[in-house]
């Protein structure tokens, strides 16, 4: 029989509103760490809501509130994201996200996986380009761009600007990585490798995606969340 993981993120009690629009409803639930976590419903029902939360990403979107508690582990410490002890920027440092559509900055392929780090300082310049190295190379692009650093981003296909801005969430070493329809823009063979990259990053940090593909999260997803009305309806 296999031990139960230790909760990642723990939510309870969850209630979410865009002015009058309630869109979660008295949600709790547990996410086990080093583990990929879907979640799943059809549009509308709060998934894309609920990775905001997570990394409080919603908080300059006008009228809108949120009751209940989320609690990350971070550092090994269980924390409430929202209280005022924890930093906005250490909290997105160690929650990273990737959207749906890519979306480069418009620079350089060095430079966009190299700028959270210059934004949170501390690194001499050759720390800055083996962890960009690093991050690339968890991101399976550093082969295509290796002799191409200093091009454009976005002259990069679609599949490896989605890579490009993988390698930019990881290169601070985030322990949770919430991921919004990653590959819903992508082609079959873009996909695949997107797929590959999330099941192999799971030994390093705990993932969590939204995905309105079913047999995408059955080929990745080690358990999903069902969504229905803003509440949990299955697991």
């Amino acid at each position: 029989m296999s031990t139960p993981r230790t909760p990642k993120i723990k939510v309870r009690d969850l209630s979410f509103a865009y002015g009058n629009r309630m869109v979660l409803r008295d949600l709790s639930l547990d996410v086990p760490e080093y583990r990929i976590t879907a979640v799943v419903g059809a549009s509308g029902q709060g998934k894309s809501t609920l990775l905001m939360v997570f990394n409080r990403l919603w908080e300059d979107i006008p009228h809108a509130r949120l009751t209940g508690s989320v609690n990350i582990r971070l550092n090994g410490h269980e924390r409430d994201i929202y209280h005022r002890s924890l930093a906005l920027p250490d909290l997105r440092r160690q929650v990273g996200m990737v959207f749906q559509t890519p979306n480069p900055l418009p620079m350089s392929i060095y430079k966009n996986v190299a700028f959270p780090l210059k934004l949170a300082g501390g690194l001499t310049r050759a720390q800055i380009q083996a962890a960009v190295e690093k991050a690339l190379k968890q991101a399976f692009l550093w082969d295509e761009v290796r002799h191409r650093l200093n091009d454009d981003a976005r002259q990069l296909s679609g599949g490896q600007q989605q890579r490009l801005c993988m390698a930019r969430a990881l290169v601070l070493n985030p322990e949770v990585l919430l991921l919004d329809e990653p590959t819903s823009s992508l082609d079959a063979a873009a996909t695949e490798t997107i797929e590959r990259l999330i099941m192999d990053l799971k030994q390093t940090c705990t993932i969590v995606m939204v995905s309105h593909d079913r047999a995408q999260v059955e080929r990745v997803a080690d358990g999903w969340v069902t969504l229905v009305d803003g509440r949990v309806a299955g697991r």
